[in-house]
């Protein structure tokens, strides 16, 4: 069951270069939805002018080797480890969540397009590997969902309420659910539930993928920008500039409007430690 194709055996009722035709439209979806979101919100512009000033007010030059390896930093800790994430259980649900979608979307393509019909049958790893990444998606989606979203735990709301922000990752876990049930009553040869989720699951896949400028879709290519210039910034002095967020900092100590915060140890109120945060 986990190593048969589903996408081959659609072939008998769906024309292949519908499906590919589909995906295709996908991936200009995420292109175009992207391109919108930067010049709407003007994200590229904010990183570029924030790039000259902190190269410009920096107080040394960052050569091109170590701007090299800065990038490589991001790149291994920032993005491939989400270094970002102090909280390890936010971590380990947003590592299981990106690395379970990366491969969904990859044997995704590699099976629609490389192996559409049964005359061309997949290696069976393919098929094993779409559903170990869907089910990767979904224990780090719905441990989030549940368990980790700051609303939840820290602020008491109900896990099922919904707001906008909540549209990327309930869009991208319904596609995904419904695409494992799909999958699973097309190999049983359930064709009637069959057809009744797939039309399900192409509803659930096109949300995400054309909910890009209204959604949290497109950080995934904004982060890692972000996280570069956040590393450029120490690296050239400019974000020594800003000022500390420690207690114990003369100049932080003067800006609290209370007299017994200016004056306060730094072990005041350390009795909060006694229960373990479950927000970010």
């Amino acid at each position: 069951m986990f190593t048969s194709n589903h996408f081959a055996e659609l072939s008998a009722y769906i024309s292949p270069a519908i499906m590919q035709t589909y995906v295709a439209l996908m991936i200009l979806m995420v292109a175009g939805g992207t391109l919108f979101d930067i010049m709407h919100k003007k994200s590229a512009r904010y990183f570029f002018d924030n790039w000259r000033t902190a190269k410009k007010k920096g107080s040394r030059q960052v050569g091109g080797g170590e701007m090299a390896s800065l990038a490589v930093q991001t790149a291994v800790v920032d993005v491939l480890a989400s270094g970002e994430f102090c909280n390890p259980r936010r971590r380990v649900a947003h590592l299981l969540t990106m690395y379970g979608f990366l491969i969904y979307v990859i044997t995704t393509v590699i099976m629609v397009f490389a192996y559409p019909t049964p005359a061309t049958p997949a290696p069976g790893i393919l098929p094993f590997l779409w559903f170990i990444g869907a089910l990767m998606v979904c224990v780090g989606g719905y441990w989030f969902w549940f368990f980790i979203r700051v609303d939840v735990a820290a602020e008491g709301n109900s896990p099922f309420r919904l707001v906008r922000a909540d549209l990327f990752i309930v869009s991208l876990l319904a596609s995904v659910t419904l695409g494992l049930i799909w999958a699973l009553l097309q190999t049983a040869g359930s064709t009637t539930w069959a057809t009744v989720f797939l039309a399900l699951y192409l509803l659930a896949t096109t949300i995400l993928f054309g909910s890009i400028p209204w959604s949290k879709f497109s950080h995934m290519f904004f982060k890692p920008a972000a996280a570069f210039e956040k590393r450029l910034s120490r690296a050239n002095g400019f974000a020594k500039n800003l000022p500390t967020l420690t207690r114990d900092d003369p100049e932080q100590q003067k800006r609290h409007s209370m007299e017994l915060l200016q004056d306060a140890p730094m072990d005041m109120g350390l009795g909060i430690k006694r229960e373990s945060p479950n927000h970010y």
